[in-house]
């Protein structure tokens, strides 16, 4: 299945099953925030396809934002978590062995920025669930990880849904506009 059928897929059960939304945004957001798993899950997307269904269908903001925001939470929490188990082993570990390139630049990003890097790492592709496994490498302090991670998991799925929303009035407004 490619990336547009899924997308239309996904689309079509919201538009159906409307309750689900924020279940599904947390689904969503988990898989891509969840180290390796988010280079198969092209979950950024989708929510961006969710976003803009929320001002064509009238579905509620907040209920989506908070799942998808707890979503992307915990996919970085099993990613820190899975970085302090593993600790300087991690790059040996399946499937990550296959991805070293990935987890270096993780680890590099995480070393020149720190805590930043948590909320950072968010907003730049592959790097999104490479970040917290960097950081539980590192043992970077639970509660600060925390603190950076909630605040990037807010901040990102406001940014992701908005942006979707803001695509979708735009592209109602100029099918009305050119129907005459």
């Amino acid at each position: 299945m490619d990336i547009e059928s899924l997308r239309d897929t996904i689309v079509e059960f919201v538009r159906h099953n409307q309750a689900w939304a924020p279940f599904l945004a947390a689904f969503l957001a988990f898989g891509e925030s969840l180290a390796v798993l988010s280079l198969l899950f092209p979950a950024t997307v989708l929510l961006v396809a969710i976003g803009g269904l929320i001002g064509s269908i009238e579905l509620a903001f907040w209920p989506i934002w908070l799942g998808a925001a707890i979503g992307a939470w915990l996919g970085d929490v099993v990613s820190y978590e899975f970085g302090r188990y593993f600790e300087d082993r991690v790059q040996n570990v399946w499937p990550l062995d296959r991805h070293r390139e990935l987890v270096a630049r993780g680890e590099e990003f995480t070393r020149r920025y720190g805590v930043g890097a948590i909320f950072l790492g968010k907003f730049f592709g592959p790097l999104r669930a490479f970040v917290p496994l960097a950081a539980g490498v590192f043992e970077m302090p639970r509660a600060v990880f925390q603190a950076a991670d909630i605040t990037a998991a807010l901040v990102w799925a406001f940014v992701l849904l908005t942006f979707g929303d803001v695509i979708g009035e735009a592209v109602t407004w100029l099918v009305r506009f050119f129907q005459f």
